[in-house]
């Protein structure tokens, strides 16, 4: 989640320059263990574990007119009669419950991790998302990516606000690779374009690392700097 790119050294190796980079979503090698800043836990929901089950794929026309287009009760319904198993239906209910519809398209593991692709069928734009779910079922958005005063601290990312005031992240986050961590736990490595606009090139890119302990519990996430 491989084509030339380059760094810029003003951004201490965090933030990639989109005037070097080939393509902003090609994945980065395994880089060395230290982050520059922690962030935030993003909100995790449940503890029910999902599976090869939760996925489904079908027809969603019948809730794209009329009265019940584009509402929680109509996607259940089409996902029912489109064959979608219980657990499909569960999952999509859980995503549902914020106000925005999705369901579960496909599912692979990932060094015991569970990632989990995310339709959004009724969104204007990124229609696409993903979740890692650690052992226990929590579920970790990676799309939920936010200026907080922990990024804004980090050295490459002040580097690149002085040039770009205005940047923050845009999802979709593009999986960049894995890396061992002590103890036996893994970190995955997800980078999320900045821009200035919706329809602006790219600034740059954050790179953002997701702990895992030895039992694939989530630990928590840090920025990690990007290398060669």
């Amino acid at each position: 989640m491989r084509r030339s790119r380059c760094l810029l050294p003003a951004l201490g190796l965090l933030l990639i320059t989109t005037a070097c980079q080939g393509d902003p979503s090609a994945p980065a090698p395994s880089t060395p263990d230290g982050a520059t800043a922690a962030t935030s836990k993003p909100p995790a929901d449940g503890t029910w574990r999902w599976s090869h089950a939760v996925v489904w794929s079908g027809d969603l026309n019948s809730c794209r007119q009329g009265e019940a287009a584009a509402t929680r009760d109509c996607l259940i319904k089409a996902m029912q009669a489109g064959g979608a198993s219980a657990d499909a239906v569960r999952a999509a209910e859980q995503l549902s419950s914020g106000g925005e519809l999705a369901f579960v398209t496909a599912w692979h593991e990932h060094d015991g991790i569970g990632v989990a692709t995310v339709a959004y069928p009724f969104r204007a734009n990124t229609n696409e998302g993903t979740r890692l779910i650690d052992a226990g079922g929590r579920r970790i958005d990676v799309d939920t990516v936010q200026w907080d005063d922990a990024l804004r601290a980090d050295a490459g990312v002040q580097a690149l606000l002085q040039a770009h005031p205005q940047a923050t992240p845009f999802a979709p986050a593009q999986a960049a690779g894995s890396m061992p961590l002590d103890g036996g736990g893994v970190r995955l490595l997800y980078r999320t374009p900045l821009r200035d606009c919706h329809a602006c090139a790219n600034a740059g890119q954050l790179q953002i690392g997701y702990d895992f302990d030895a039992k694939r519990n989530f630990v928590g996430q840090q920025v990690v700097p990007v290398t060669p």
